[in-house]
């Protein structure tokens, strides 16, 4: 080769280097017709981190699926097989409609099988005021009797056998002084003779009406002094505002024209109580403008007004007052000191409200209340739940004080004149 050849082939190398050769292009894949867009590519011409992800790649997330039609009106559902022995299921848009025979009746509801509204009311016992009585009186008669049983059957009447009975009288409630004088007359009339049961039961209801018969006196009012002034006292929760009320209300079935004042200032709910009572009632009620007025205050302005209007009974209530407290009893006093600013006479009556449920309790109660504001009358009330009705015999024996009425209730029906005979029976369980 020429020397000029070689020096033209080195120029044009340099000058022009030789490219090497480009493979030839793959012919192009046909997409599915479905994956080909109709319009341009989506995310054309939005930046790489905004374009939409690609199948295969990281971070792909499927389509996800068109919502089912919420109505199926227009796609009727293809009627199902039924299959032998297996009930037809009801549509899921149709209620199941329960088709029931046109020939059946009711049952008719059974008023035994239903449970009450209300719990029953507890039975009251029929036969008047007696059978009440007997009724109320049936925890102290089982009391004092239960031993009585056991211990007269047929049984000579000797020393042992009086102190036994002695014992079983004191456990009653019936106190020393009204035991000893009972087993002195057994002592005297039954010593040394066999008796029973029956027998020494009416022989101890003859013997407790002897002590009774002489307190036995009702309660009942000079009307020819008017107003006439009750005062009733006693200490907390004896019933003293509920034996007003039953009071009053028997006193306005007589026709009479009441006043009551709600004396109990320091007790909201007594002087509620009377309010009440007095619109029941008919009668007039004096009570004090706040609570904690003073009672003597109290009285002394209902007086006047029962003066004014013409009342027949004025029937004061009082604060619960403790026996063993001076303090409360001397205010009581105080009450009454101020009534006879306007009246020497007044009260004309005080009334003492025992609780029978107390038991020997209640002999205290009386002996600090007398020397007080001299009671001329006794209310016990409770008689229907307590197993202490004996106490009635302790206080007419050792006080001889009036027993004016008895409570065995709620209802002023209850509150009933003190009867001698009737008491001693149902206190030992005679009909």
């Amino acid at each position: 080769m020429a020397l000029k050849d070689l020096w033209g082939r080195f120029v044009n190398r340099v000058t022009e280097p030789e490219r090497p050769p480009e493979p030839p292009p793959a012919p192009p894949e046909e997409a599915p017709a479905a994956l080909v867009p109709a319009g341009p590519a989506p995310g054309a011409g939005l930046p790489d981190h905004l374009l939409p992800p690609v199948p295969g790649l990281p971070g792909f997330t499927p389509p996800a699926p068109a919502p089912l039609p919420a109505e199926e009106g227009d796609f009727p559902q293809a009627p199902r097989p039924a299959m032998p022995g297996i009930p037809e299921e009801p549509r899921v848009d149709e209620p199941e409609v329960v088709e029931e025979p046109a020939d059946l009746e009711e049952p008719e509801e059974d008023e035994a099988a239903l449970p009450p509204s209300a719990p029953p009311e507890a039975p009251v016992p029929s036969g008047g005021f007696f059978a009440r009585l007997k009724a109320g009186l049936s925890r102290s008669t089982a009391r004092l009797t239960e031993n009585l049983t056991g211990l007269f059957r047929k049984r000579r009447l000797d020393d042992e056998a009086l102190e036994e009975l002695e014992e079983t009288l004191i456990a009653a409630d019936l106190g020393l002084p009204a035991a000893q004088r009972i087993v002195a007359g057994f002592r005297r009339t039954r010593f040394g003779k066999e008796v029973g049961e029956d027998e020494v039961k009416a022989a101890l209801a003859e013997e407790i009406a002897s002590i009774l018969e002489p307190v036995a006196q009702p309660f009942e009012p000079d009307w020819g002094v008017k107003p006439y002034v009750v005062l009733v006292v006693g200490v907390n929760g004896t019933g003293k505002t509920t034996t007003i009320a039953k009071l009053a209300q028997n006193f306005r079935a007589e026709g009479r024209r009441v006043m009551m004042a709600a004396g109990d200032t320091f007790r909201a709910a007594a002087v509620e109580q009377l309010q009440i009572w007095g619109e029941r009632t008919g009668s007039t009620v004096v009570a004090p403008v706040k609570e904690g007025a003073d009672a003597a205050g109290l009285a002394h302005e209902a007086l006047q007004r029962a003066r004014a209007e013409g009342a027949d009974i004025l029937l004061i209530d009082t604060a619960g007052r403790l026996h063993n407290k001076a303090g409360l009893m001397e205010e009581l006093r105080k009450v009454v000191r101020v009534l006879r600013k306007l009246d020497e006479a007044v009260p004309h009556a005080v009334l003492l409200v025992l609780d029978a449920t107390t038991g020997q309790n209640a002999v205290q109660q009386c002996k600090v209340f007398r020397e007080m504001v001299d009671v001329t009358g006794l209310v016990v009330t409770k008689l229907d739940g307590s197993a202490k009705g004996g106490v009635v015999v302790a206080l007419a024996e050792e006080f001889g004080l009036p027993v004016h009425a008895v409570g065995v209730g709620e209802t002023a029906a209850d509150l009933r004149p003190f009867e001698a005979r009737d008491y001693a029976r149902s206190l030992v369980g005679l009909s």
